[in-house]
């Protein structure tokens, strides 16, 4: 007999719709075949604004072409806070009192007390990772055209655009958009849904994935990141998505010193290098470099599509531009459903996903804020982590389906994070001291 591994949980509000429980063919101007046909017919294509990406993100702009800052400020954050202004958010994010906790890693602590009120509970497999699509639960199509900010897609050129207006020219197939968490965990909070009408189940696939790194590679900014979880590892809704925001301080995973995997020569071709994290509560890799985004974009999704058909839940975290990636297998949902977790972690009612495993903590209780330390965030997250033992074998499951060889020649050496030496997140802008409250 089957057992199944479920767990009450209480999803986290995405849209303002999430709660109606309808589906489309609303008139309301959602995202659904009723509102937003497919292949973008005019009607619905003049109501979205398109961000066409240039092919080759390390190719210069041409002097006539958007200015570097366009994407992240003039576009997608100034958009966010039109909708901020026209009241689309359950809360305001940004009277959230938020502090560095003091220690070597700085983890960031965040009160934000009103986001796990009026969720609807629903009963959440932890046990499988892929889940086919259900059209009754909630999903992005049921999204309201307002929570949107634009189209996110391919321009094919040399150069990015964007058009307030695009005509249904711009865009012969299924859009990508990019929309408002309307339960925000920062300034800025957005979700990535590729191809949305395709109503594709939260699973990774290449072009998707690759989408994520043209995003992270416009924003061209070190403190706006991307993340994916994926289901058993606190992804809360079954419908492909990505998430991403801005914070101003780097993560304490990216400050982390990391241990340098040698590979064979003759798979390093593609220029990605490897690395596990070192130092850190949960052990994860670290995919960098690549001598293109598809080089790097490739060998991260092989990895992570190993993980989702084996039935390993993980999290993935893209930084520095898209050219840093880490990749985090965990157990914490399935060690909460077995009983395993201890009552004082789960009263926190933090769930692990990957802003919590990458440092950025929500807590819901002012108690457990003002009694944030090094040691408890340490404790939490050492709870999500793999045994040394499952995590090399996963490991080396993941070398084998990437087609990456470790060397016998070289010894792994041991490496600082770029963020600890010459970091692309800058340390000194930090507007969140150590210790101290803020209001963002």
């Amino acid at each position: 007999m089957e057992v199944k591994l479920t767990i009450k949980r209480v999803p986290t509000v995405l849209s303002n719709y999430q709660e109606e429980g309808g589906g489309g063919g609303c008139g309301r101007n959602c995202l659904g075949d009723c509102c937003l046909p497919a292949l973008c017919l005019p009607l619905a294509a003049s109501k979205l604004p398109l961000y066409a990406f240039k092919a080759n993100p390390k190719k210069p702009a041409q002097e006539d072409g958007l200015p570097t800052e366009f994407f992240l400020n003039s576009l997608l954050l100034a958009q966010w806070e039109d909708k901020v202004a026209r009241g689309l958010f359950r809360y305001d994010v940004t009277a959230c009192e938020t502090k560095v906790i003091p220690g070597e890693l700085g983890f960031v602590a965040q009160l934000n007390e009103g986001r796990h009120l009026k969720k609807r509970p629903t009963e959440f497999r932890v046990d499988c990772v892929l889940q086919p699509f259900d059209s009754a639960k909630f999903n992005f199509t049921k999204v309201g055209q307002e929570e949107v900010l634009f189209r996110f897609e391919n321009g094919g050129g040399d150069d990015s655009y964007f058009l307030a207006n695009a005509p249904s020219t711009e865009s012969d197939h299924v859009p990508s958009v990019v929309a408002i968490n309307v339960s925000p965990i920062e300034y800025g909070h957005v979700l990535l849904i590729p191809r949305v009408l395709d109503r594709l189940p939260q699973r990774i696939d290449h072009e998707s994935f690759v989408l994520a790194l043209h995003m992270a590679a416009e924003a061209a900014s070190p403190y706006f990141r991307l993340g994916y979880n994926s289901l058993g590892a606190f992804a809360t809704i079954n419908h492909l998505h990505f998430q991403a925001y801005y914070l101003s301080v780097p993560f304490p995973v990216e400050k982390a010193p990391t241990k340098k995997i040698p590979l064979a020569k003759s798979v390093l071709k593609s220029g990605v290098k490897v690395s596990k994290l070192r130092n850190f509560p949960v052990r994860g890799l670290v995919f960098e470099r690549g001598n293109t985004l598809k080089d790097l974009a490739d060998v991260v999704t092989n990895a992570c599509i190993w993980l989702q058909d084996n039935n390993v839940p993980f999290n993935v975290l893209i930084s520095d531009s898209g050219r840093r990636i880490f990749l985090f297998p965990q157990c914490y949902a399935e060690k909460q459903a077995l009983g395993e977790v201890s009552q004082d972690l789960l009263d926190t009612q933090v769930n692990p996903a990957v802003w919590e495993i990458s440092g950025h903590i929500v807590l819901k209780r002012r108690t457990d804020f003002e009694e944030a330390s090094e040691v408890l965030a340490w404790r939490l997250l050492a709870e999500v982590s793999l045994s040394e033992e499952r995590f090399e074998e996963v490991k080396d499951c993941i070398f084998q389906a990437t087609g990456l060889t470790e060397s016998d020649e070289e010894k792994e050496t041991t490496e600082e994070s770029p963020c600890a030496s010459s970091s692309s997140v800058p340390l000194a802008s930090s507007h969140i001291p150590e210790g101290c409250l803020v209001r963002q």
